[in-house]
C-alpha cells in the first residue's frame, strides 16, 4: 500500500505551477476501505475539483457524544528537489530498517498502518463507529482541514491525527502563521537621496517594530512544555534593491509566527499589522501585508486526558508538545479529544531521502488495535 501512495505524487504548494492533485491516493485509500466493509464518502474541495478529503466509516453511524474513533492523516506532501535524492522520491526503497520514498513518513505511512490496524476489525461488530479521514492541503493552506470544520464532520469523541511523532502522544503543539511584507518605494541615482524614496530605510523601521513586539511576546507569554518555551517570530528571508549605487526601490521581508496555546492568532496578526503601518506612516512608500494562508491556531487538549493517558501507557511513552503544526485544531473543534500521535520521526520530514522507520510499523498496528478495541468495542 505504501508503494502505490508513494508513488503517486500529491504535492501541495501554494505555488499554483507545482501544485498537484491529490485525488489518485484518495482513489487507492477509498478502494482499500470499501474492501475492508467502510462507508466511504469523496468531499471535493470547494472550487478545487481536484482536491478531495475523504471520510469513511465502519460500524454504527457516527452521532456526536456517542463514542467513536476518528483516525485521519492528510495525503499531500511538500515540494521536493530531485537533485537531493539519492533514489527516486517517487518510487519506494525498501531496505533492511527503513522505507524511502516522499511522503513515507509525513503522512502517507500512517494510512497503511491504520488500515491494517482496521482490517483485524473488518468482520466485526462496533459498538461506537471507527472513521479514517484522509485530508488535502495539510502542507500549503489547511484547506482540507478547514473545510471538514464547515462541514461539521466527522463527529466522535476521540481523534488521533497520525503525524509522525515516535509514537509519543502529543498534547499540545504551536500554532503557526506566515506573512510576507513589501514595501514599494522608489529608485533614483544614490548620489542623491531626493531623487527616490528608499524601501530598504522604511523596511528597517518595520523590523525594529518587529522585533520590539517579539521581544514582548516572549516577555509576556511563556510554556515550559515547550522546549522552545515562547513564541517565535523569525524573520526568515528578506529581499530588497538591485545595486549599491542606486535608491533601493523595493524591499520584502517574509516571517514566520508561532504562537504558544492560549494565543490568539487573529488578535496578535491584528496588532502585529498595526505596527508595520504605524512603522511606515510617515515614510512616502506603499505597503502591503500578504498572508500565505489564515493562521494555523495553537492546539492543546488536558494532558491528563483519557485519550492521551491510553497512548502513553501503551507506548510507554510520556506525553509531549511540538512546534510543528497539525490539523488538530480543526478536529478539536468538531468536539472531539484529539491527540497526535505516528509512527516515523519529524526529522526525517521535509527532507531528501525521507524515510519511515520500520521499527515503529509493528508497535503502531498494536497500539492502533488496543485502541480500536477501547472506543469502538468496550
Amino acid at each position: 500500500m505504501l508503494s502505490q501512495l508513494v508513488g503517486e505524487p500529491s504535492v501541495s504548494s501554494t505555488s499554483a505551477d507545482i501544485d498537484r492533485s491529490n485525488l489518485k491516493v484518495i482513489e487507492h485509500l477509498g478502494n482499500w476501505l470499501n474492501d475492508l466493509g467502510f462507508s466511504t464518502e469523496l468531499m471535493p474541495l470547494p472550487g478545487r475539483p481536484d482536491k478531495a478529503n475523504l471520510i469513511a466509516t465502519l460500524g454504527p453511524a457516527p452521532r456526536e457524544g456517542k463514542g467513536g474513533l476518528v483516525l485521519a492523516g492528510h495525503t499531500d506532501t511538500v515540494p521536493f528537489d530531485e537533485s537531493l535524492w539519492q533514489s527516486d522520491p517517487f518510487k519506494l526503497k525498501d531496505t533492511d530498517d527503513a522505507f524511502y520514498g516522499l511522503g513515507s513518513c509525513d503522512m502517507k505511512g500512517f494510512f497503511p498502518v491504520a488500515l491494517e490496524a482496521a482490517a483485524a476489525f473488518a468482520n466485526g461488530k462496533l459498538s461506537a463507529p471507527l472513521t479514517i479521514v484522509a485530508t488535502s492541503d495539510e502542507e500549503s493552506s489547511m484547506a482540507g482541514g478547514r473545510y471538514l470544520v464547515e462541514s461539521g464532520r466527522p463527529k466522535a469523541d476521540y481523534a488521533i491525527i497520525g503525524e509522525p511523532t515516535e509514537l509519543q502522544p502529543i498534547f499540545a503543539h504551536k500554532g503557526i502563521s506566515m506573512m510576507s511584507i513589501n514595501i514599494q518605494g522608489s529608485s533614483g541615482h544614490s548620489s542623491d537621496p531626493s531623487l527616490g524614496n528608499n524601501a530598504l530605510d522604511a523596511m528597517h523601521k518595520v523590523m525594529s517594530a518587529l522585533l520590539d513586539m517579539r521581544a514582548e511576546l516572549a516577555t509576556a507569554n511563556k510554556n515550559n512544555a515547550f522546549a522552545v518555551n515562547i513564541p517565535t517570530m523569525n524573520m526568515g528571508c528578506m529581499r530588497a534593491g538591485d545595486n549599491p549605487n542606486r535608491i533601493c526601490g523595493h524591499a520584502n521581508l517574509q516571517i514566520d509566527l508561532r504562537l504558544l496555546p492560549g494565543m490568539d492568532s487573529e488578535e496578535i496578526h491584528a496588532e502585529l499589522e498595526r505596527r508595520i503601518q504605524k512603522a511606515v506612516a510617515d515614510s512616502p512608500v506603499t505597503l502591503t501585508l500578504d498572508k500565505a494562508y489564515p493562521p494555523i491556531p495553537p492546539f492543546a487538549t488536558p494532558e491528563n486526558g483519557d485519550l492521551v493517558q491510553t497512548l502513553s501507557g501503551l507506548s510507554k511513552r510520556a506525553p509531549g508538545t511540538v512546534a510543528f503544526g497539525t490539523e488538530a485544531h480543526f478536529l478539536q473543534t468538531l468536539g472531539m479529544e484529539t491527540v497526535v500521535w505516528g509512527p516515523g520521526s519529524i526529522d526525517q520530514a521535509h527532507q531528501p531521502n525521507e524515510y519511515l522507520a520500520k521499527a515503529h510499523i509493528a508497535p503502531a498496528i498494536a497500539t492502533l488495535r488496543q485502541v480500536i478495541q477501547r472506543y469502538c468495542i468496550n
